[in-house]
């Protein structure tokens, strides 16, 4: 595979460095750099949102016709990388990235007319309604019932970890509109406003002191068929279709291979062990060498599945493989980056967030500068909603039975 760029790709990307440098505030930066999770500082997140989508580039990965841009594979994974290295805060994903697409494949045409612009422009903000209590990485053993009531369903129910439950307008769940011979059936994709009668957001308190999630109560809801997307009972059809670009649609390589970089200048600043540079530390060097690596062969595969997704071609077990290979890698860097924060077992606790506090937010200072003492608050809080990594979008547990049956034949 040819990777190198081309003139014109080196001219695309001094032109992102050239917007990214006139565009992104030190508080935006700050906040793509202090992030805590995937998901950045929701208030700066919206802010830079509304910067991209004033130049058109808010869903490069759309289609034109919808707002997208009409980029090569190459000028995605630029955009991509050249926003990560500026310390552009991400995008909720859910909307641009998810829901967005199922709605391009499977709705109506009033849907795509309503939803598409709003995601785009932000009005328009989405959460995920998939987990239960009891219904976690087996999501086809959901409860939340909608029962047919003329024109509506009336849905009863919970969600659970619902990430940005609190902040968003609208929310995409899976609920059980019939039961039938196999749990996959029965299940109806549907759009909810969270605005509705009936509604009750509760927060969940993570052990980093982080309430970014919830947990949401549905008590006899009224939602209008109109917002059924696809057909009722095929609802699965949808999801799956969905979860490919929550598991495969993004690229992780490039923010993995920016953390590694940051360690290695941190590691470089820091006495190891033995009264060398950490980054010196034979241990430490081989972990990182290897960080590196992985985070290469990611990158390389992520491409593919790119290029997958751009033919037509069935990228589902592209995805379930990115899906594993990126969440765990992750894991093994926050673990560096956490090695790296506490030299000598000093772990620094968390000081920033508190219950009650800042929603996912460490305060930036007013420069935009990341100092070590930030970097070291942060990365315990990064190490340990990292860990949600191998369980979200489905556990990697069943990704692997899921390469297991699509292309080893096994089960």
């Amino acid at each position: 595979m040819d990777m190198t760029w081309s003139d014109a790709d080196n001219a695309f990307r001094d032109e992102v460095r050239e917007f990214m440098e006139a565009n992104l505030t030190p508080d935006l930066r700050a906040a793509g750099r202090l992030r805590t999770s995937v998901y950045a500082d929701h208030e700066a997140s919206m802010k830079w949102q509304a910067i991209l989508h004033e130049r058109g580039w808010a869903a490069p990965a759309w289609p034109v016709e919808y707002g997208g841009r009409d980029w090569s594979l190459g000028q995605h994974y630029i955009f991509s990388r050249e926003s990560i290295l500026a310390g552009a805060p991400a995008l909720s994903p859910m909307g641009i990235r998810m829901v967005s697409h199922a709605i391009m494949a499977f709705g109506t045409q009033e849907q795509k007319d309503f939803f598409l612009p709003g995601i785009l422009d932000g009005s328009v903000f989405f959460c995920q309604g998939y987990s239960e209590p009891e219904a976690g990485s087996d999501l086809a053993s959901l409860s939340m019932a909608a029962v047919d009531d003329g024109d509506d369903f009336v849905v009863t129910g919970s969600k659970i970890w619902t990430t940005h439950a609190a902040e968003a307008n609208w929310i995409f769940c899976l609920v059980r509109t019939s039961r039938q011979e196999r749990k996959q059936q029965g299940i109806t994709f549907l759009l909810i406003d969270m605005t509705a009668p009936g509604i009750e957001v509760q927060p969940l308190v993570m052990a980093s002191g982080e309430q970014v999630q919830a947990q949401v109560f549905f008590d006899g809801v009224r939602v209008p068929k109109a917002n059924v997307l696809g057909k009722v009972d095929e609802g699965w059809t949808v999801a799956k279709y969905l979860l490919i670009f929550e598991r495969g649609g993004g690229a992780a390589a490039p923010a993995l291979q920016v953390m590694t970089e940051n360690i290695a200048e941190r590691a470089g600043a820091m006495t190891g062990p033995s009264g060398v540079p950490l980054v010196e530390e034979p241990a430490f060097a081989a972990k990182l060498a290897d960080a590196r690596v992985r985070a290469k062969i990611l990158e390389v595969l992520e491409y593919r599945a790119l290029a997958a997704m751009s033919s037509g071609g069935d990228a589902g077990s592209l995805a379930s493989m990115l899906k594993i290979l990126g969440t765990e890698l992750s894991q093994k860097i926050t673990e560096l980056d956490l090695e790296a924060a506490g030299v000598h077992g000093r772990v620094y606790q968390p000081h920033a967030a508190a219950p009650g506090g800042p929603i996912n937010r460490y305060e930036p200072p007013a420069d935009g500068y990341v100092s070590g003492e930030a970097w070291q608050a942060v990365a315990p809080l990064l190490y340990m909603n990292d860990r949600a990594g191998s369980i979200y979008a489905g556990s990697n547990e069943i990704q692997r039975n899921i390469l297991a049956k699509a292309t080893l034949g096994l089960g």
